[in-house]
């Protein structure tokens, strides 16, 4: 279990760019767009192996793993991207992975998970979120390493912030999508660990948006989600363990419609050339909102893994 009272040291992020340098790759912060207001530039994690930053958080979950329990086989919950980048890690070490996903999740990532020799076991969303939240699969398919709430996750997602750093000098604010909110977690305790305090803005869509309703609130809650094409982000709550996260390293809450993340991959595909799913062009659409700071801006894209159907159809829809 995460401990609300999580604070990791600059030595831990460290040692975990280290365990993962073979695993991931460390990516280009890309220009994007300049106005006289705003510095916009991409966090290309779309690039990483595999199209996902998740490959980090993969890697050095398993490189934290005792040796024993690894050689038991571990098992996770995942709507793809994570799962993606555990069975990778996990084929390299000869670990035995079963993946229990949601039976929405989008074909191409359940294929690429089978092609890395995981299993998969598919459930019905809602029964697919309790095991998200409880780490009950009902199986005997060895330790279960959670995509969101697990040590090792976030510190490896924290060296996506190591590399920020040197690549620009003065960052203002970073726009993170958020699904569970490790990847914001990760980066936010990273820069406080480097004694840095940029702005973190989480980044939601509108069909889901349980962050935000949760602040409103002052406290988790629940909320029913619409699916849509953004299916990387969105969840059904605000996972309790990371709510006290959240509440300390979230500096604002930026919500964007379906429209302004189509018109986000539509730029990033025409004027950067990248391919993003919409999980990983919330964060552009945010940062193009103005709604959530100026100044030098990074906007992490999280993922390029998309049906290429669904990419098309949005790529050459009318403005």
């Amino acid at each position: 279990m995460l401990s609300s009272s999580f604070r990791p040291s600059l030595e831990e992020f460290s040692r975990a760019a280290a365990a993962i340098e073979h695993d991931a790759i460390q990516t280009p912060l890309l220009p994007f767009r300049a106005t006289s207001a705003t510095d916009i530039r991409l966090k290309a994690e779309n690039l990483q192996p595999l199209g996902s930053f998740k490959i980090r958080a993969g890697a050095n979950a398993l490189a934290m793993l005792p040796e024993a329990e690894a050689a038991a086989g571990v098992a996770t919950a995942s709507a793809g991207n994570f799962a993606q980048g555990l069975a990778l890690a996990a084929a390299r070490r000869r670990i035995k992975l079963t993946v229990h996903a949601p039976s929405s999740a989008p074909a191409v990532k359940l294929a690429a998970i089978r092609q890395l020799g995981a299993s998969i076991e598919t459930h019905p969303y809602n029964e697919w979120w309790q095991i998200m939240s409880t780490r009950h699969t009902g199986r005997d398919d060895g330790r279960f390493i959670h995509p969101v709430c697990e040590t090792g996750v976030l510190l490896g997602n924290g060296t996506i912030a190591l590399e920020l750093v040197k690549q620009w000098a003065c960052i203002d604010t970073v726009f993170v999508p958020v699904g569970g909110g490790g990847l914001l977690c990760g980066i936010a305790l990273a820069f406080r660990a480097l004694g840095a305090r940029p702005r973190i803005i989480a980044c939601e869509v509108e069909t889901a948006a349980p962050l935000a309703q949760s602040r409103q609130a002052g406290r988790p809650v629940d909320i029913q989600r619409q699916p849509s094409f953004v299916d990387g982000i969105g969840g059904g709550g605000v996972l309790p363990e990371m709510w006290p996260l959240l509440q300390d390293l979230v500096d604002a809450v930026v919500v964007v419609s379906l429209d302004e993340i189509r018109q986000a991959m539509r730029v990033l595909a025409l004027e950067n050339h990248l391919v993003c799913e919409g999980a990983g062009a919330a964060s552009v659409a945010a940062a193009l909102s103005g709604r959530g700071g100026d100044g030098n801006c990074v906007a992490i894209v999280s993922g390029g893994n998309i049906d290429l159907s669904v990419f098309t159809d949005i790529v050459n829809m009318p403005v």
